[in-house]
């Protein structure tokens, strides 16, 4: 069996390979991550998008490419697709490069606690349901709520870990803590109404 490289190490290996670059083409991310596309991409969305960040419009911004991949994900693709448009895009390797540097301590840390371990739920038909979940929790980045971005992006960034990993403990923990503030909100809207939202901003101000 191919050992799982973690993804500190798979990070690691992508600054190698851009070498002297200034340019990374998304083609080249998705070559170099194969079937663990998904997992990459989401993550490379979702950690930004789970962090506060207090500018505006940034939710849908980080919303949209999230919406995008969980879809498919849900709809059964083994492997990432983008429109050969997209694949064409560019990012900057120093964009990326910085990038790589700011996630490693966090995602050495998250490492002493994610393994492989419960492998068939990272795997089908359990991964229509997981892509189901983060499509919800992608969703709700869309609401203008404090940490709206936060938790349900903390979510998938940890279901995205998850499946790099295949580490399906991990897969559920991001499930559990995405939907589980989804469910929040519709309870909040259900019970108040459209006010319900308020009543969560103000809530959550209130706490932090």
């Amino acid at each position: 069996m191919t050992e799982i490289r973690s993804l500190s190490t798979l990070l690691e290996d992508v600054r190698t390979h851009m070498g002297g670059k200034t340019d990374i083409y998304l083609s080249d991310l998705l070559d170099e991550f194969h079937e663990r596309g998904f997992g990459f991409f989401l993550f490379l969305f979702a950690l930004p998008a789970a962090l506060p960040l207090p500018a505006v419009g940034i939710g849908t911004l980080l919303a949209l490419p999230l919406i995008f991949l969980t879809a498919q994900q849900a709809l059964g693709r083994h492997t990432l697709w983008l429109p050969e448009k997209l694949q064409k895009r560019a990012v900057s390797a120093e964009q990326l490069t910085g990038f790589i540097e700011a996630a490693q301590p966090w995602i050495k840390r998250l490492e002493f606690f994610i393994r492989p371990r419960l492998g068939f739920i990272t795997q089908r038909p359990f991964s229509y349901i997981a892509g189901a979940a983060g499509f919800i929790m992608a969703l709700s980045v869309l609401f203008p709520v404090p940490l709206t971005n936060t938790v349900p992006s903390m979510g998938i960034a940890l279901m995205a870990i998850g499946v790099l990993m295949r580490d399906g403990l991990a897969v559920l923990a991001g499930m559990t803590i995405g939907l589980i503030w989804v469910g929040l909100l519709i309870f909040a809207v259900i019970t108040f109404g459209p006010e319900g939202l308020d009543w969560v901003k103000e809530t959550v101000k209130s706490i932090v």
